[in-house]
């Protein structure tokens, strides 16, 4: 950052806003450092092992009502990084993890790190095809996997460089010693309700004896730095091919440190409880969860499977968390429950979302019921995750209204036009990021990367948002949603924030489907809450709140929308060639 640009950011105001050759600086809020320091830890590793003295004797991380201290954790972590050495695991190499929330993702994502190498999360439901061109692309040698999906592993191993499989299971680490509840809920999943299919890994070891083994020799220190790479992040593909955006040690600790400025008005250190339902796996759980909250001492509630409501209900039922983090249809689906709606919430001090556009009607449902505002940010793999976050000082007639509030400290945000000039104040542009957290890069992709971020550092999203006279961004979509209807632009999620605040709208979700005349005409997916719903009673609704050119123009009812695994809508899922139309 040139001096006098730094001295505009430094000087903005809650009020306004300062900018020149068209890139705009959004001020803070009182209270919030306008710049963090990188450079306070040395890596991860450094990060970790702070948390670990200072909070020690505290839990860590509870799984099906056990708990790991940060004691055990950091036991169990560095026994792991001393079986990757064993195996000949060097500083570099990439070591794949390929689980769900359970303790054995944190002892396994630390111990990696201690060992010097590359965390490169999977998807626990990719398909054969997804995970066999993910860990080629990677070149990974080592992977933990959890049991239930031994098959799909042992289907994508040819053709990869592992060499080395570490099998996890739901009951690993529920217990020290002889661990009797972790041994009979293991029996209970394989042979009870047979959820584990059959697999042959013939030269793979539990991740109990892995950790036994290394508990049994001294580990050799590894010298890791701000410049190594600590995590390649696949992103969701939504362009091509995934690419693993390559995610340093520095880039993770300014992220980590820009979040907790940001929330460290409402946190105390080794007072919260923090639930994670969202995947680790997951670039915004893995930071805004797995670290930021171990940071502070904070205990942080595993969800094994988020998709089970009543089971989540269940874990949550006689636990007081103040924290929560998850996504629009996760907030959806927990405030359609009684159970959720009617319990204590007077601990709650912060709820997060992220991920997606967080519906209007759903935020103002969940402070209804909560009395806590949803704080919606907004990132990406390639930043580590977090550029943008709501304000937690701002008035209550701006706790949510749509935006996904200002950049993190250190970051500088522009948006720029499809001419390739810089927009202005109120215009939609194509978000642009500066800041510590912006990745190195696409890992093995020079020529994507170059595309990506340009010569000064600049990191095109792929977002089209718009920012106002204070400051505040709002993401309007992803170019490729952008549908243009007889020239107009149109954005699927203003469609959806409309239609999802009828009472008898549980989800929807919108695409453009061609046409011969218009180019692109709106179609609605919709998953009705009352079946008396009819789509004319559901397009007249939207034409009281939308312009003509964006009322759908088709509407067809269904039981469900498809879903990633985090819960968000997969659009590409509903655009099949045999779609039923019902126009209006």
């Amino acid at each position: 950052m040139k001096p006098a640009q730094a001295s505009l950011w430094a000087s903005a105001q809650m009020q306004g806003m300062h900018g020149t050759d068209g890139i705009w600086y959004a001020s803070y809020a009182p209270g919030v450092a306008h710049e963090i320091d990188p450079a306070r830890y040395r890596s991860l590793v450094h990060f970790f092992d702070e948390s670990v003295q200072r909070y020690r004797a505290q839990t860590a991380f509870t799984s099906l009502g056990a708990d790991l201290s940060f004691d055990a954790l950091d036991r169990k972590a560095h026994a792991f990084a001393s079986y990757l050495q064993e195996i000949g695991v060097q500083h570099g190499d990439r070591v794949a993890l390929m689980m769900p929330n359970t303790l054995a993702y944190p002892v396994a994502m630390f111990g990696a790190l201690i060992a010097g190498a590359i965390v490169v999360n999977m998807n626990p439901l990719y398909t054969v095809r997804e995970l066999a061109h993910q860990l080629k692309d990677c070149g990974a040698q080592t992977i933990v996997v959890f049991d239930l999906f031994g098959k799909t592993l042992q289907d994508a191993l040819p053709g990869s460089r592992v060499k080395q499989v570490i099998v996890t299971s739901l009951g690993d680490l529920l217990a020290d010693g002889l661990n009797v509840k972790g041994r009979a809920l293991d029996l209970y999943m394989r042979h009870v309700r047979k959820q584990v299919p059959d697999f042959a890994l013939p030269e793979a070891v539990s991740l109990r004896q892995a950790i036994a083994r290394g508990a049994k020799r001294k580990l050799e220190p590894v010298r890791v730095g701000h410049g190594d790479i600590a995590f390649i992040q696949y992103t969701g593909g939504t362009t091509g091919v995934p690419k693993g955006a390559m995610l340093t040690h520095r880039n993770i600790i300014a992220n980590v440190l820009q979040a907790l400025e940001w929330s460290r008005a409402r946190l105390i250190d080794g007072e919260e409880i923090v639930v994670t339902p969202l995947p680790l796996y997951h670039i915004y759980s893995l930071t805004m969860n797995a670290l930021v909250f171990l940071g502070i001492g904070a205990r942080n509630v595993l969800i094994v499977n988020p998709r089970d409501i009543d089971a989540l209900l269940r874990t949550l039922r006689d636990v007081p968390f103040t924290a929560i983090s998850a996504l629009n249809t996760l907030y959806a689906a927990l405030l359609d429950k009684d159970e959720f709606r009617q319990r204590d919430f007077s601990s709650l001090k912060l709820a997060m979302a992220g991920g997606m556009a967080t519906q209007r009607a759903i935020a103002e449902r969940f402070e209804a019921v909560t009395g806590t505002a949803i704080l919606e940010g907004y990132g990406l793999s390639e930043c580590s995750p977090l550029v943008c976050a709501s304000t937690l000082h701002a008035a209550r007639d701006e706790s949510f209204e749509g935006s996904i509030g200002l950049p993190v400290p250190s970051t500088l945000v522009r948006l720029r036009r499809d001419d390739g000039a810089w927009a202005d104040i109120g215009e939609p542009g194509e978000l642009c990021v500066q800041g510590p957290q912006v990745m190195k890069g696409y890992w093995n992709r020079p020529a994507e990367t170059a595309l990506a971020i340009d010569a000064q550092g600049w990191f095109a999203t792929g977002d089209i948002g718009t920012m106002d006279a204070r400051g505040f961004i709002r993401i309007v979509d992803r170019k490729k949603n952008m549908m243009i209807v007889s020239g107009f632009n149109v954005y699927p999620t203003e469609i959806e924030d409309v239609l999802s605040a009828h009472p008898k709208v549980r989800a929807v979700a919108a695409v453009g489907v061609p046409d011969p005349v218009t180019g692109e005409r709106v179609k609605a997916y919709v998953v009705p809450r009352d079946a008396t719903l009819s789509v004319e009673e559901l397009l007249a609704f939207a034409r009281l709140h939308l312009t003509g050119y964006k009322v759908p123009a088709f509407v067809e009812f269904r039981d469900s929308l498809p879903l990633t695994s985090i819960g968000k809508v997969m659009r590409r899922g509903l655009r099949a060639p045999d779609d039923k139309e019902t126009k209006p």
